[in-house]
């Protein structure tokens, strides 16, 4: 991509301008984990929408790229099931995570079935959790931009995403989340305007498709379209919510923020895949996954072109940023430190900063082996949350069970989901035709079944 020199200009002030909000206020902040982790619990309702709204669109790339293939179906498997569970979680389960007060989701594993089933439960989350799939968008997207070699691209996204975070911690996160809120919309916004201008309206644009791209399967069966739909179950053991609902300063502020963020997603969603959509009569990318950029670098002007870079960068680091912390505070104090609590130091925020580091190195493995960011989150969603779910909503409601049950209700589903996998990888095809997701949700069913009737 050839950018002008006010292009180039742009994006550096973005970069300054994220390091001097994200690094230089947060020096002194306290050192304890309540404030590292959640800010004190002093969340606002403007934090909370813009925290929570900037940290769900990290995959903005593979948005882009699944429009450009499969049309209207992008709606339908990444955004209409996750405002029904994340209207679930702001009814029911918001109010629960914030008067409970615990500090990650393994607490609460941890709290009702043993230390042993916390330390498994971190594990599972570590990888469900991972940043890997959004920083792979973020090095793909400098590649694109600078024409460097992919490792060095998903090694610059992962330095500068996650920088500012060592020592401001969720409070870094939050004030920079403000920034990125604006960006992303703005950029958007620009690429739309300029879609239509440059083709058709939004309305002719439908008629100019083929027919796959203007159905909900978008030529896919239906039981690979369900099956995202139940992945989107996994908004409730999504540590970015259970976070930004611990931090909030109230349950009320948790459940309103949820609520109105839904109202900024469905927006944000309809500008996203339209623009997709115009994307597929507009360009022809040498990569699906390189649409939205590709179709920036058609249509926009400098300045215009700068800003709507600026709105994807801000969307992939506002993710990256959030789940690199929480990947660390997950494998930092969670594992780490529950495996050997510091004799010096009363809290846990040093072994935070390890895991930072771990983490980062392996999000750059885990994007660089498997390179497709629809196929990270279908893979870690299939195979993790039949195993997570039922057992975290169960604990959530303060009931208990023996550490040895829970211990086989959290890995069997997760054994039986990747086993499938990998019987379907081996083999070429689909065993019996059945999504993976499916037997491992089935068998945590039965277990609930059996293990609730015994305890």
């Amino acid at each position: 991509m050839s950018l002008h020199y006010s292009d180039w200009l742009i994006i550096a002030g973005y970069f300054f301008g994220l390091f001097w909000i994200g690094f230089i206020p947060g020096r002194n902040k306290k050192n304890n984990q309540n404030e590292f982790i959640l800010s004190g619990r002093k969340l606002s309702l403007p934090g909370f929408i813009a925290t929570l709204v900037t940290t769900w669109y990290g995959a903005i790339l593979g948005i882009g790229e699944n429009t450009y293939q499969y049309g209207i179906q992008t709606w339908f498997i990444f955004a209409f099931p996750y405002y029904v569970f994340a209207i679930i979680y702001a009814l029911w389960v918001s109010n629960r995570v914030r008067q409970q007060k615990q500090l990650s989701i393994p607490d609460h594993f941890r709290r009702s079935y043993g230390k042993t089933t916390g330390i498994i439960s971190a594990v599972l989350i570590v990888f469900l959790s991972s940043p890997a799939p959004y920083i792979l968008s973020m090095g793909i997207l400098l590649q694109f931009l600078f024409d460097i070699q992919l490792v060095w691209g998903l090694i610059l996204a992962t330095v500068f995403s996650v920088g500012y975070i060592w020592k401001g911690g969720f409070n870094a996160v939050v004030k920079t989340d403000y920034f990125q809120f604006m960006f992303m919309f703005v950029g958007f916004l620009i690429l739309f305007i300029f879609s239509w201008k440059t083709a058709v309206s939004p309305f002719e644009l439908f008629s100019a498709l083929p027919t796959t791209h203007t159905q909900p399967l978008g030529g896919n069966t239906l039981q690979y379209v369900l099956v995202w739909f139940f992945i989107a179950l996994w908004t409730m053991v999504d540590p970015g919510f259970f976070q930004r609902c611990a931090a909030a300063e109230s349950p009320e502020v948790a459940r309103k923020g949820l609520l109105i963020s839904i109202g900024f997603w469905f927006f944000f969603d309809c500008l996203t895949i339209i623009t997709g959509l115009y994307a597929y009569i507009i360009v022809v990318p040498d990569q699906p996954l390189m649409s939205f950029p590709v179709l920036g670098a058609e249509i926009l002007p400098p300045v215009y072109l700068g800003l709507f870079l600026v709105g994807i960068f801000s969307i992939i680091m506002s993710t990256v940023d959030s789940f690199s912390l929480i990947n660390a505070i997950t494998l930092g104090r969670d594992i780490l430190w529950r495996i050997k609590p510091p004799k010096a130091n009363r809290y846990p925020t040093p072994f935070i900063r390890k895991g930072l580091l771990i983490v980062a190195l392996l999000s750059v493995i885990l994007a660089f082996l498997i390179p497709s960011v629809v196929k990270l989150f279908y893979i870690f969603g299939s195979i993790l949350i039949p195993g997570l779910i039922l057992p975290f909503l169960f604990a959530l409601q303060g009931k208990r069970m023996p550490e040895h049950l829970a211990n086989i209700w959290i890995l069997f589903p997760v054994l039986v989901s990747l086993t499938w996998e990998l019987i379907s990888f081996i083999d070429g095809i689909l065993l019996w035709n059945i999504e993976p997701f499916y037997p491992g949700f089935l068998s945590s069913l039965i277990l609930w079944a059996l293990f609730y009737r015994k305890t």
